[in-house]
């Protein structure tokens, strides 16, 4: 009833009140009828480290990952497959002295990439093998083109990517991604791709790969940081995101098959612009240091690592995400099925 001033009391309100959204949160049935985002392990790549040698070196800078022997990599192949997790995607620790100005060791036939291909596909033909191409693995620079009085040149670099690119495709590679960030590649990789006969491969470009401080852990997973200078003159500053709709529509142009933002977590306002303004897929990548502050954050007893991980992941989905690039792709498909 009104009051002494004619307004209503809190209780009147309430009962007065029509709708009323906890009625479809009473139970996990009903949350379910309407549960708008779906996290599965069929959206999840799975980023791994190899080596030319035996055995398996943890990182320990990313607590549970190590980089993996090609019989190690066979064997972690196996148990993502088992676990619903359909692709993987491949990152070299090169030998420092194999490793020149040039980056000839990215498309050299019997090198450590192409032979991982071939031993994967061999074994089990229906993994998904995702390559990286960029040069910064076999960089005696450590950037991702070739670099010349200080400065990457773009055209050059993109002469070697397809190199790389095609080598990669000859050794059975079902999609090929271009993180290096330089102008025009995905047009040239495409053209030569197809001039080759390759034209079921895929290309997935890293369309806004931002100059970001999380990728730490990787570069000590590969030894592949800068020798000099940072990224900032090929990969995007972190402060824009209608730069990204930009490149979005290069890459449209040029004939990408899938796109992608990296990193996840902090870009996800670009995840979702990128979704708004394309048809094609959407990737995002949740990278080394996204990973590592998790894992360590869980190891300390912060946060409760199962929860927090899907949940993150659910929320790099919710901003549009169709394939998520994770560190926590075989844990988090445990999770998922259980």
């Amino acid at each position: 009833m009104p009051d002494a001033y004619g307004v209503d009391t809190l209780a009147d309100l309430m009962m007065d009140l029509i709708s009323r959204p906890r009625r479809n949160r009473k139970s996990e049935a009903i949350r379910a009828f309407h549960r708008e985002t779906v996290l599965a392990p069929q959206h999840l790549v799975y980023p791994v480290f190899i080596h030319d040698g035996k055995g398996t070196q943890p990182i320990a800078s990313m607590p549970g990952c190590a980089r993996l022997s090609l019989e190690a990599l066979l064997a972690e192949a196996e148990g993502a497959l088992s676990e619903g997790v359909s692709a993987m995607v491949l990152f070299p620790a090169i030998a420092d002295e194999l490793k020149s100005s040039q980056g000839e060791e990215a498309y050299r036939a019997d090198g450590l990439v192409p032979r991982a291909i071939r031993a994967l596909k061999n074994r089990f033909p229906e993994l998904i093998v995702v390559t990286d191409v960029a040069l910064d693995p076999y960089s005696s620079d450590g950037h991702d083109g070739i670099v010349q009085g200080g400065k990457i040149l773009n055209d050059e670099t993109v002469e070697v990517l397809c190199k790389q690119a095609l080598c990669q495709a000859q050794a059975g590679a079902d999609i090929i991604a271009p993180s290096d960030m330089m102008d025009g590649r995905v047009a040239a990789i495409r053209d030569t791709l197809d001039d080759a006969g390759f034209t079921d491969v895929s290309i997935l470009s890293y369309t806004a790969k931002y100059a970001s401080a999380f990728y730490g852990p990787f570069r000590d997973a590969l030894d592949s940081a800068p020798k000099f200078g940072d990224k900032k003159t090929y990969q995007m500053d972190p402060a824009n995101a209608r730069e990204a709709l930009r490149e979005l529509a290069l890459d449209e142009s040029e004939g990408a098959d899938m796109v992608m933002v990296k990193p996840a977590g902090p870009y996800l306002d670009v995840i979702h612009r990128v979704r708004e303004y394309t048809t094609l897929p959407v990737a995002a990548y949740q990278v080394s240091g996204e990973y590592a502050m998790l894992k360590a954050a869980s190891q300390n007893g912060w946060l409760e690592e199962k929860r927090v991980v899907l949940e993150s992941l659910l929320g790099i989905r919710r901003a549009g995400a169709d394939v998520i690039l994770t560190y926590y792709a075989r844990q988090a498909a445990r999770w998922l099925r259980q």
